[in-house]
Order: structure tokens, then sequence, then C-alpha cells
């Protein structure tokens, strides 16, 4: 599929229009109108989950599958939007492109879905201890044997989608340093890929505090505990501001026409 050159702007009410009319007559011109209207998106998400590797326009295509399952499957009556429906469809569709088709040797099934798994708790244990966690915590964390974490880390050295082996810079005492060390993973859930999309066009119904508050807790992963003290103020307050922010953006979200 090639990507329009610029989709016309339509509102929620012709959005749900043009899916009540491909649902009930699968109508060639409500797909191809709904088709044009999110492929800009589906093509934002295909960028950020290939980073510019080669599979860029594969990832787009099951993007692209995604919305057409989207289109069949939306419910108007459960009362959420369209989008708010759609980019969490379109991302599980190509996380599981990406466990069943990018690995550069055959690995089990269970190793594709514990890979993730580590490295998501890698980085929730880096930030909450400040260093790189142990095999042991990790294991503990997961609940699963040393073994086992091992053995998934050795494995997901073969998915083309990180290098975690490669050096990336040197620590202060002359140790090499790997993005396992310090980085997280897009699997951390979707939620957060969501949140951020969405962030761009709702920000504005914030304040400047509540914007920094989901800047640190939500894109730069920060922990209410550092995110308090960096703004110096206590974490049940941030905690606050940041249930406040969220459910803010969720009423917009919902409202809004994209």
């Amino acid at each position: 599929m090639t990507q329009p050159s610029q989709a016309m702007k339509r509102t929620k009410e012709e959005i749900n229009e043009l899916i009540r009319e491909y649902q009930e007559n699968e109508s060639p011109l409500a797909q191809t109108a709904l088709t044009e209207q999110y492929t800009a998106l589906i093509a934002s998400l295909a960028r950020k989950y290939s980073r510019g590797k080669h599979f860029h326009e594969d990832l787009f295509q099951v993007g692209m599958i995604g919305l057409l399952v989207s289109i069949r499957r939306y419910d108007e009556s459960f009362g959420k939007s369209f989008e708010a429906f759609l980019i969490p469809t379109v991302i599980g569709e190509i996380k599981r492109f990406l466990r069943d088709k990018t690995w550069s040797v055959h690995v089990p099934r269970r190793i594709k879905e514990l890979w993730p798994k580590v490295k998501t708790v890698v980085d929730e244990l880096t930030t909450l201890y400040q260093r790189s966690p142990k095999i042991q915590e990790i294991a503990d964390y997961i609940g699963i044997s040393e073994e086992e974490v091992l053995e998934a880390i050795e494995m997901g050295k073969n998915y083309q989608a990180a290098s975690v082996d490669q050096p990336t810079e040197t620590g202060s005492e002359g140790s090499t340093v790997t993005p396992l060390d310090i980085i997280g993973s897009p699997d951390e859930g979707f939620e957060r890929v969501d949140q951020k999309l969405v962030l761009e066009s709702s920000l504005h119904v914030l304040s400047d505090r509540e914007k920094e508050i989901l800047k640190c807790t939500f894109l730069e992963n920060k922990s209410q505990k550092v995110t308090a003290e960096q703004l110096g103020m206590s974490q049940m307050h941030v905690s606050r501001l940041q249930k406040k922010a969220i459910e803010k953006l969720r009423r917009e979200i919902e409202s809004n026409v994209h």
C-alpha cells in the first residue's frame, strides 16, 4: 500500500458512519476513506517499532492489516473512540509479527515470550536499584529460574530488533555497558506507547507541572520517588497529580477528533 499525500480531516461522527457503512455493506469506498484517514498513523507506529530496520515496510503492511481488523471489530457502543481501539490493535499485530518473524535463528516460543519480559524487568529493576540487576534478582522478580533468565538473554542475542550484546559505552571503572544494562524494552506495555502517541494532541489540557510529571514518569520512565525529588515535592503529591493528569487526558482523548 502507498501512503496518500494528505487525508482529509473527518469528525468522530463521520468516522463512525464510515465504519458502520463498511461493517454493514462492505463498502469499498468506506474502506478506502478509512484507509486514507489512518495511513499516516499506521506508518508512525511502524516506524516506532522498526527503528530504521529493513523490515519497516513489512511492519507497515502488518499495521494496515491491523487497521482492517479494527474496522471490522470496532463497536462504538462501548464508548471508546475508534483511535483508542485502533492503536493497541495495530501494536498487537506488530508485536506478534516481531515475535514470530524477526528472529535470526529458530527460538522456542516460550523464549520468544519470555525475552521481552526479561528486558522489561531489567529496565524496572535498574530504575529501582539504580544499577544493573543481578540474574537472581531478575529471576525472583519474574518467578522463574536463573537458568531460564540466562537462556532468554542468550537467545535474545539472536533477535534482530535489538543488539543487546553490543557494547555502547564504557563505565567509570572501565567496564563495558550494553543496551541490556541501560535501556528498557518497547514491549513494556502498549499503554505507554498509546499515551505517548496521543499526548501530542492533548497536552494543552494539562498544567505545566502536570506535563512535567507525565514526562518524567511515562516518557523518561522515572519512578514517582525520583520524580518527586527532582520536582521538589512529596511522592504522594506526584501520585495525585499524575492520576489527575491522566484522567484529564482520558477525557480529552475521548472527546478529541483525530
